[in-house]
């Protein structure tokens, strides 16, 4: 076991058909036209100096050191910004070119630290190996004089040296070891698109800057790694390799934050983890990532990991620490007893989308086959439950049409309640440049998110609509699509019903859905509306993104039939460039969907009351299973204040904090008398648990993810469970003592009951993912490789169908008493409730959830930026501190629900969406006003909170 060592070409890929032939050294060798020379002399296995050149970013040809001979050209040419020619004889090694590559080589040595042996770098840097490569052995030009090395020049200060600077909390800047090559900046703008750094000065002045000569924590850096990932020398190093030092092996593996699912290479040394380097294979981040993934693996080894399973017979207790077998069989024995005493339906359990796919699929089969009831259900009830039944509806499948790569064929992008900037940020990354190359944008949001005005990037139409008016918006697009005769008729004819749609279409014309009208009811301009719509019509490639700001609406799913509608009829489905991309939120959201934890699925998105399908898990598990529906969340809650619910297992998700109605939420498990948390932190949730089982982290399993691209990726352990069990195996256990006979030695087995009961799956194997890296569902024998773009040749319910959507008022409204709007979101640095990313050093950047209101609503308050302020609404009230800024419009607050001395949920209310019951957190009426203090609430749940954490401590044996 070594590191894996990945081939940097030094220029990127090109994507021409076209091939060129040329002579290499003497080797031939067939390429893409359009290939530079350093690329196709990699190709055949002849690597060329360099110092400036990285396949991750364009040739700069700065260095110097690649350069190269060609026949029947005169001079040496840099090999890195030289495209191919057919018939190109290139010489790579003659003396002419080694003499010019040392000589390079001395300048750059000679205004560099030689402190090799104790530097980070040592062992991993660009410049000492190329040094070895061109043959250096000596250095003319001495180190005196004008040099960045040395604070002091013959006792005087150095004015060209700079002090390191140790601002960011993950890496370290030291300008002395800069050799100005500008890869960071050059991976900053085309990378990660964030322009955050430049060179400043000129010619021996220049160096490296964040900002406008700002510390990097001070400076718009957002910390994704790309610029120390770039960097040739220790210029840019890891605080992680500073202190442990190099790694010396690695294993690929998958991130275990949002629903992008990147691909890393987690570096170790021992069992002890070094740092997280994004793999450039991995199919959805192609090589970068943020700050999250990156860098913020420290929850993991955190001291308030809860290591051994713990036990107590009242809330109001403190903990004790019991041995597994101890733990399980308490449990086991509280669930049997719940049963004979209130009923076979009166427990159930929440999957997690934290965890893999396997363990998600072991806990439904847990509460089917042991429980015998469908109690179970997943956090995506509470976040894209209505893109399962929306798409499901008009497409025929519960998931989103095509993979990243997709977004570089687009012309129009359309973002809908999304911010992926903050919230997926490596695609956003992808999808900004695309927007620089010249693909137009269209954003409907009521805050001015960071995408919609960004470096070199700015919307052609933002819709800053009212909250809760999604379908009404949605609706008017489709009204101008309609009555100007922009929808694409070939394709709906051929594609979808041909009556549907001119129901669909005389409903969409009617005068109520005209931007005229909407856009009074929205606070949109109509003619906004009317131009975003031919944009999107006749643009070309049109694709629509969209995330919670859909989903989480009285109208959800509406909204989300209301995008499919868009879609279809303008024919933006079925090819690359186009098509309706729900961004996930979770690492794997799709994947718990995937393995049936609704109550009224089975894996595959097959519905319980199918005999066929009940067949199938009833001849393989040997019981009869349930073919009515289970209970939802909010139904289990429900149930458990009415008294007829009183067990629940939740592994990995804390409801307490993310789940709407706080007090509801509190109220329905303090009304239960076992409730399990299997988790890595004592949560929110655990303030009202029996048991506590402690989880794993992705670090510590085998397993695989699903991103929001239908991706099914590896997730490969690095290290054992600090816990001493991974969470399949701990779901099991529990599984093993309530009597059912499992007996899984590895996760693949579990991959292997998976694809054997479901379609979607029926090609995936451990096996089969080693070979092909990773696979999108559907993969089976009709898609053997998988399925990156959806619905090509036809819907999978057939034809496509159009449905109307007609646009009804929340019941949320505001008034006298609760005159705003709030809405709720992410942020960059921090990740869903904070479990993991508070407990990092994430929260140099978001040490609190703070409230965004517009200055016009501020000054009508008396209120000043970094004011207390209480925000109240009809369910209740908490306090947080203020920020004034225009990216809300007039009438509209927003905040985070990161942290839980906030506890945003308190304020959120019960409607939720007609069809799925997802909750409405993103249109709640409130008032803001002065406050001095926490509110009665916080006061009592943090006193709450702190009784409930308490863990009794053994006495010593007398």
């Amino acid at each position: 076991m070594g590191l894996i060592q990945e081939i940097d070409y030094g220029t990127p890929a090109s994507t021409s058909e076209k091939q060129v032939t040329l002579t290499v050294d003497g080797f031939t060798v067939t390429v893409p036209e359009g290939t530079s020379i350093m690329r196709a002399s990699m190709e055949a296995g002849i690597a060329i100096p360099k110092l400036c050149a990285t396949d991750m970013v364009d040739a700069f040809g700065s260095c110097r050191l690649c350069l190269v001979e060609i026949d029947g050209r005169n001079g040496t040419p840099s090999s890195c910004t030289t495209p191919v020619a057919p018939g190109m004889v290139v010489h790579t090694q003659t003396g002419r070119l080694k003499d010019i590559r040392r000589g390079v080589m001395e300048l750059y040595i000679s205004d560099h630290p030689l402190d090799c042996l104790t530097c980070a770098a040592n062992g991993d840097c660009e410049l000492q190996t190329q040094a070895g490569v061109v043959g250096l052995r000596d250095v003319r030009y001495g180190y005196e004089g004008d040099n960045h090395v040395f604070k002091k020049n013959d006792g005087a200060e150095n004015f060209k040296w700079m002090a390191k600077d140790e601002s960011n909390p993950y890496f370290t800047y030291d300008p002395s070891k800069c050799i100005v090559c500008s890869r960071c900046v050059r991976a900053c703008e085309e990378v990660q698109g964030t322009f955050a750094l430049t060179i400043e000065g000129r010619g021996f002045e220049s160096r490296v800057s964040p900002g406008m000569h700002q510390l990097f924590i001070d400076s718009e850096c957002v910390s994704c790694g790309a610029c120390v990932q770039a960097c040739p020398t220790a210029t840019l190093s890891e605080k992680s390799v500073i202190k442990i030092g190099q790694p010396e092996h690695s294993v690929v593996t998958t991130c275990a934050y949002c629903g992008v699912g990147c691909s890393f290479k987690a570096e170790m040394r021992g069992d002890e983890l070094v740092r997280m380097v994004p793999y450039k294979d991995g199919k959805a981040n192609r090589g970068h990532s943020c700050v999250k993934g990156r860098f913020a693996y420290g929850y993991s080894t955190h001291k308030e990991r809860i290591l051994n399973p713990m036990i107590r017979e009242k809330v109001t207790d403190p903990w004790r620490e019991v041995s597994w077998e101890e733990a399980l069989t308490h449990t086991a024995n509280e669930f049997r007893r719940i049963q004979y005493q209130y009923g076979r339906t009166s427990i159930g359990g929440i999957t997690s989308s934290r965890c893999t796919n396997e363990e998600t699929y072991l806990v439904q089969k847990l509460i089917r086959q042991g429980f015998r009831n469908n109690n179970v259900d997943t956090c995506a009830r509470v976040c894209h439950s209505p893109t399962g039944y929306g798409l499901g509806q008009t497409f025929g499948t519960s998931a989103g049409t095509q993979d990243f790569d997709s977004i570089e064929q687009t012309d129009v992008v359309m973002i809908i309640g999304a911010n992926p900037t903050d919230a997926h940020p490596v695609f956003a990354s992808r999808m900004k440049k695309r927007l620089r190359k010249g693909a137009k944008l269209i954003v409907l949001d009521p805050r001015r998110t960071d995408i919609v005005r960004s470096a070199h990037i700015e919307a052609q139409h933002h819709l800053p609509l009212k909250p809760g008016t999604n379908v009404a918006v949605v609706t008017a697009l489709s009204h101008v699509i309609v009555t100007e005769g922009l929808f694409d008729e070939a394709f709906i004819r051929e594609r979808c019903d041909w009556d549907e749609f001119q129901d669909w279409a005389s409903f969409v014309a009617l005068p109520e859905n005209s931007p005229e009208v909407v856009g009074q009811l929205a606070n949109v301009d109509p003619e906004e509306i009317r131009s975003a719509a031919r944009l999107f019509a006749t643009g070309g490639n049109g694709a629509i993104y969209y995330g919670l700001g859909v989903t989480e609406h009285s109208q959800g799913s509406t909204t989300v039939i209301a995008i499919a509608n868009l879609a279809m009829a303008t024919g933006n489905i079925g090819r690359p460039g186009v098509g309706v991309n729900p961004l996930r939120g979770q690492n794997n959201v799709q994947g718990s969907c995937d393995m049936g934890s609704f109550p009224h699925e089975l894996p595959g998105y097959r519905h319980v009351s199918g005999d066929a399908v009940r067949d199938i898990y009833e001849s393989l598990w040997g019981v009869k299973l349930d073919d009515e529906p289970g209970l939802r969340i909010p139904n289990m809650l429900d149930a458990a204040v009415d008294g007829s619910f009183k067990g629940l297992y939740v592994q990995g998700e804390d409801i307490l904090q993310s789940d709407p109605d706080t007090k509801h939420v509190a109220a329905g498990l303090a009304a239960m008398e076992c409730v399990v948390v299997h988790d890595l932190f004592l949560n929110e949730t655990a303030n009202y648990a029996h048991v506590f089982l402690p989880g794993s982290t992705f670090l510590e399993k085998d397993g695989t993810f699903t991103n929001a691209e239908r991706r099914i990726n590896r997730v490969r352990k690095v290290m054992a469970p600090k816990n001493g069990l991974a969470d399949w195996e701990v779901t099991q256990k529990l599984a093993q003592a309530m009597g059912l006979a499992w007996n899984y030695q590895h996760p693949s087995e579990i991959m292997d009951e998976i694809a054997k009961t479901t379609p979607s799956f029926a090609k995936v194997s451990y096996d089969y993912l080693e070979k092909m890296g990773s696979v999108q569902w559907p993969c089976n024998e009709q898609a053997p490789e998988g399925t990156p773009i959806m619905h090509i040749s036809g819907f999978v319910r057939g034809k496509g169908k159009f449905i109307r959507t007609e646009y009804v008022a929340t019941d949320e409204r505001t008034g006298p008493r609760f005159p705003l709007l709030l809405t709720t979101g992410r942020i960059l640095s921090q990740y869903n409730v904070g479990a993991q990313t508070r407990r990092t050093d994430n929260v140099m950047w978001h040490s609190e959830d703070r409230l965004e209101i517009h200055p016009h609503d501020a000054e009508n308050r008396g209120l000043r930026d970094g004011d207390w302020v209480r925000l109240t609404s009809r369910s209740g009230e908490t306090t947080l501190r203020a920020l004034i800024t225009d990216k809300v419009s007039p009438g509209v607050v927003y905040t985070t629900f990161h942290h839980p001395d906030t506890q945003a949920n308190v304020i959120t209310t019960d409607f939720s969406d007609w069809a799925t019951n997802c909750p409405e957190y993103k249109v709640t009426a409130v008032q803001v006003g002065a406050s001095n203090g926490p509110s009665e609430w916080q006061r009592d749940y943090d006193e709450q909170a702190r009784n409930s954490r308490r863990i009794a401590t053994l006495e010593a044996a007398e």
